[in-house]
């Protein structure tokens, strides 16, 4: 071999490995600002440039940005220094092909270029950056100082590397780009826990309406808004119409009454028939949903089970539509917020069937008191022999009915204590007093039928008085329905035992018994309005089941827990607190 060629060839493989140092170098970063600056350093070091700059096509509007500009001492070229020729890099980028000239100020191709002239360019070289089969800008050096700089050999180093840069660059977008989506992605996540926790944090319909519009506007930047939900109204036996009824307003409309848009409506229309985002522009007030006129109007559709239930409509007054992004934030609000609206609507039409039912039962144990006091009237009367004198059988008959008032009087008071404590129209009169003055009140008031059935009845009062801060009649009417069923289901024989203690800031009442106990399946519905266990035991005893579901209820109204433990057979202990008055400050 030849020295020449011995020479041509180590030069080559300087330059292979030059090449390959500088390539190894892009694997090291996926920062894009580093990498750029990192491919620009390696750029001039390869091909012994005076500058270098890269200059990428913007996505969106197609424009050459210069993005990284180096000089050979690696530093940042900034200010009037960054004065290349953009016609030299817009030739390439549109054609695709790298680009040399050793003398600019001469080459017939550039020497009429205003740039050319201006800043006095000579040595030229601008190779493509070629990425997944596309230009996505390219890789410009020059000497503005001296001519004949560069070479066919420095043209092929700097093509080569371009290529390896390209894919570098674009893998450092993606990461870029991708980081950005999921860093969108978990602020989203973020956000939309909190907007889920204010939805579903209030069960009052309006108050969902109005915080899933106040979240729309707040993130899309919209000027105001609406949302409305569908509604179905009988026209006679065979025809029911269908309409919007716009519930919550934000921006020129927010004092407005509520309106209603008819399904016909031609916006509404699409929504309803697309059952996707409906977005439009110039509307006047007859076009839009809400009747606010607006540079562009955007209705989203509110679904449940795929079908519309309701609409979200945003207004913008400045011409700029609303952004995919912003559409999509919208739809998913939506999707969100037709739980919350779906709970608040069953809250509502719970709340109806509960005052419906309040009604109702005020209704009839009014008009139940109204005969029932006649019927009572006239037995007792009829007792007391004030129509004449009555046979043993009479006698007996009337005193069948005078039992069977009674128990349809506490019927009714029970009704209608219940009533009153879910509807809140319950009084309660608080004030301090010794609950042992309570509880051996009530205890006397039984002892009667304690000792009809030869029942043991014993109390343990506290050494010092108990003062709890109560209603003194309330106390009393709980511990009457426990020591009567206490009574009630412990055999003749059997014994009653009632525990008057302090806890913390709370008095505790126990009423014991030793009688037939409750089943653990029946322990769980015990305090359920009109249940009633199904032993024989239980049956063969008169009562409705309110009483235990009106204790819970007075003992909860006051500040205090019922309780029960039980044992089929072997007794149960009932168990009530209720606060001290040191405890409430008394």
């Amino acid at each position: 071999m030849t020295k020449p060629e011995t020479t041509t060839l180590n030069t080559q493989q300087q330059r292979l490995s030059a090449l390959y140092e500088v390539s190894s170098r892009l694997s090291t970063t996926l920062d894009l600002s580093e990498l750029l600056n990192l491919v620009m350093d390696a750029t001039i070091q390869l091909t012994g440039a005076e500058r270098g700059f890269l200059v990428l096509v913007d996505e969106a509007s197609g424009r050459l940005l210069t993005v990284a500009a180096r000089n050979m001492d690696q530093k940042t070229i900034a200010g009037d220094a960054m004065e290349i020729s953009r016609g030299i890099v817009r030739q390439v980028v549109k054609m695709g092909d790298a680009l040399l000239t050793d003398n600019a100020q001469k080459d017939e191709r550039f020497a009429e270029h205003h740039s050319v002239i201006s800043y006095q360019l000579r040595a030229i070289m601008c190779a493509p950056l070629r990425a997944r089969g596309r230009i996505i800008g390219a890789a410009y050096v020059d000497n503005r100082l001296h001519s004949n700089v560069f070479a066919q050999e420095e043209l092929d180093l700097l093509v080569a590397f371009a290529s390896q840069a390209a894919m570098a660059i674009e893998n450092a977008r993606l990461f870029r780009q991708t980081d950005r989506a999921l860093a969108r992605r978990v602020e989203e996540l973020t956000l939309f826990q909190r907007i889920d926790q204010e939805l579903n944090r209030s069960l009052e319909l309006r108050k969902v309406l109005e915080l899933a519009l106040d979240w729309a506007i707040q993130l899309t930047g919209a000027d105001g808004g609406s949302v409305g939900l569908l509604e179905s109204e009988s026209e006679g036996a065979a025809r029911t119409t269908q309409f919007l009824r716009v519930l919550a307003y934000r921006g020129a409309n927010e004092d407005s009454e509520q309106k209603t848009v008819a399904v016909e409506h031609p916006v509404l229309a699409q929504v309803l028939a697309r059952r996707q985002a409906i977005v439009t522009h110039g509307v006047d007030a007859e076009q839009t949903i809400d009747g606010s006129p607006a540079s562009v109007q955007l209705a989203v559709p509110i679904k449940r089970e795929d079908a519309v239930v309701g609409v979200i409509t945003l207004e913008q007054q400045r011409s700029e539509a609303f952004s995919s992004e912003d559409i999509a934030f919208v739809e998913r609000l939506a999707d969100r917020a037709t739980v919350a609206i779906e709970n608040a609507r069953l809250y509502e039409a719970v709340q109806a069937a509960n005052d419906a039912k309040s009604e109702f039962v005020s209704l009839v144990t009014h008009e139940l008191r109204i005969p029932l006091t006649s019927i009572r009237g006239y037995t007792d009367l009829l007792l007391k022999e004030m129509a004449g004198p009555l046979n043993d059988s009479q006698r007996q008959f009337l005193g069948t009915v005078r039992r069977n008032l009674d128990r349809m009087g506490v019927l009714i008071r029970d009704l209608s204590d219940i009533n009153r404590i879910e509807s809140g129209r319950m009084q309660f009169e608080c004030e301090a007093f010794d609950l042992h003055e309570v509880v051996q009140n009530v205890a006397g008031d039984l002892r009667e039928a304690v000792e009809e059935r030869q029942q043991a009845l014993g109390v343990e009062l506290a050494e010092s008085a108990t003062i709890v801060y109560a209603d003194r009649t309330r106390i009393a009417q709980i511990m009457s329905n426990l020591l009567s069923n206490a009574n009630k289901y412990t055999p003749p024989g059997g014994a009653i035992d009632v525990r008057v203690f302090s806890a913390d800031s709370m008095a505790a009442v126990e009423v014991a018994d030793s009688g037939i106990g409750i089943s653990e399946a029946d322990q769980a519905q015990l305090f359920t309005q009109f249940f009633r266990g199904e032993s024989n035991a239980v049956r063969e005893q008169p009562g409705w089941g309110l009483g235990l579901s009106i204790v819970k209820k007075l003992v909860q109204a006051q500040g205090g827990e019922v309780t029960c433990s039980s044992q089929l057979g072997a007794g149960s202990t009932f168990s009530f607190t209720v606060p001290l008055a040191e405890g409430k400050g008394v």
